[in-house]
């Protein structure tokens, strides 16, 4: 009846443990089915990781009571579901499809952990955030695609449509892997006791993970992600600094791979050390280059899916007021190119200690001011053909939020509409990860799925949300 592959480790321990509670011969259907059935198909019936077993197109056989004693007792084992045969007597089973059957006509109900795409304002998510406190664009509608993803950070999409993401002090990496509605995912652990692995990229089919000290690689990842796979680390001298020192990665155009090394202090003098930098690499860590100088904190690049110039964000310096400097987009077609830090902030202001001698002018211009202490993380280019044609092949940035910042800044998703290579305005897509002064969420990162929808993680409240419109 399940219509998705599922970790075998996942079933196994849920079997075990449905197994164990339905072993008396007197428990009622309602029992049966709340105690094997309800964890994937919805203690309604209405759906979840399988699907409804209420009124819909069944794939395995018409839901009489001889074709589901089949199913339950043989399962569909190249989508999931186990036979129950081992488990439950012939009895139990008969009882379990007399109860499914008397369903199976009636209207589907709503799926209580399903958030698809409908209007926010009359949502709410199953782990209790209200999405009506979110403000988009008309036709755009946003829901929960996946939650218990403890302190998600960084993300990309393998072509088999399976996300991973990095995390921060959860020091773990996920895997969410798509439900039969496409609208949901299950939340899978790769790997744990990591050192802050914020950085995920996909490159030759391995999973690269970029750590405070290091960086390691998951091979053939979309076969191995359910069976705790093994890594290897890949041999490439870093600096270990703690502050700015979580590193983001990002695989190139050109087949290497690009990780920055951020400065490790608010602010201080870099030029002649490894850090306020950006660097790229061949895949097996040989010919570290430098790439860019300069940049104080990036935790988002993305390549022009035109130009295929590299895109960044950088987190402006500390200490210098509510209201000075910007956070910066900015663009380094080329290797060699200086971005001001730590002599010149938001490409206007001078370091009040270290711009002696030295001028703006010297340094490559931001594309873009996103505004004090924002915190602009992740960004992407939207590829996809699901949005109307004005928001395509533009810049999207999550903006973190500010910390220190009297008034709070940030805390949404910003669109950077493009002319060219030049910016021409900065709006909104998603507003309401800050209600007043309560934050419900801090957006890090944006990624594109194949249907055109678009995912932003929130390490704040540990979720995944999924963008989608259909509008005219």
């Amino acid at each position: 009846m399940k219509q998705i592959a599922l970790p075998a480790a996942a079933i196994a321990v849920a079997f075990a443990s449905f197994a164990a509670q339905a072993a008396s011969p007197s428990v009622t259907a309602e029992n049966l089915y709340q105690a094997n059935c309800a964890s994937c198909h919805g203690v309604k019936m209405e759906g979840g990781i399988g699907p409804t077993l209420g009124k819909h197109t069944w794939l395995h056989g018409e839901p009489t009571k001889a074709n589901l004693i089949k199913v339950i007792g043989k399962g569909v084992p190249d989508k999931g579901m186990p036979a129950w045969s081992p488990a439950l007597s012939a009895p139990q089973i008969a009882l379990l499809a007399n109860y499914i059957a008397a369903g199976a006509g009636k209207p589907a109900v709503a799926a209580s952990t399903t958030v698809a795409a409908a209007p926010a304002a009359a949502k709410t998510a199953a782990d209790g955030i209200d999405l009506s406190g979110f403000k988009l664009p008309k036709g755009f509608h946003i829901g929960v695609y996946a939650s218990e993803v403890e302190t998600a950070r960084s993300m990309v999409v393998s072509d088999s449509g399976i996300v991973y993401v990095g995390s921060r002090k959860a020091g773990k990496v996920y895997a969410l892997v798509p439900r039969a509605d496409k609208q949901t995912a299950d939340v899978v652990t790769i790997a744990s006791g990591l050192e802050n692995p914020i950085g995920v990229t996909l490159l030759n089919g391995a999973l690269y993970v970029g750590e405070i000290g290091r960086v390691i690689r998951f091979d053939n990842i979309d076969k191995r992600y359910a069976q705790k796979p093994t890594y290897e680390v890949v041999k490439v001298n870093l600096p270990d600094d703690k502050w700015h020192g979580e590193k983001i990665m990002k695989a190139g155009p050109d087949g290497k791979l690009y990780i920055p090394v951020g400065a490790p202090c608010n602010v201080c003098d870099t030029d002649d050390t490894k850090s306020a930098k950006i660097y790229r690499m061949n895949p097996d860590g040989s010919g570290l280059e430098e790439y860019a100088r300069g940049v104080r904190n990036t935790v988002g690049f993305a390549f022009h899916p035109t130009t295929k110039a590299l895109w960044f964000t950088d987190n402006g310096r500390d200490q210098m007021g509510d209201n000075t400097p910007s956070c910066e987009l900015n663009i380094a077609p080329k290797a060699g190119l200086h971005f001001g830090f730590p002599y010149c902030h938001g490409g206007v202001v001078p370091d009040p200690d270290f711009a002696k001698g030295r001028t703006c002018e010297e340094f490559v211009e931001p594309a873009a001011k996103l505004g004090p202490h924002v915190a602009p993380l992740g960004l992407t280019f939207y590829t996809g053909k699901q949005f109307p044609e004005a928001y395509r092949n533009n810049v999207y940035v999550a903006e973190h939020g500010s910390w220190n910042r009297t008034t709070k800044s940030g805390y949404s998703v910003r669109l950077i509409t493009l002319y060219g290579s030049k910016v021409v305005s900065d709006t909104a897509l998603i507003d309401g990860f800050l209600r007043g002064e309560e934050v419900v969420g801090r957006p890090v990162d944006v990624v594109t799925l194949a249907d055109g929808s678009m995912l932003v993680s929130d390490d704040h409240g540990g979720r995944v949300f999924r963008v989608t419109y259909d509008g005219k």
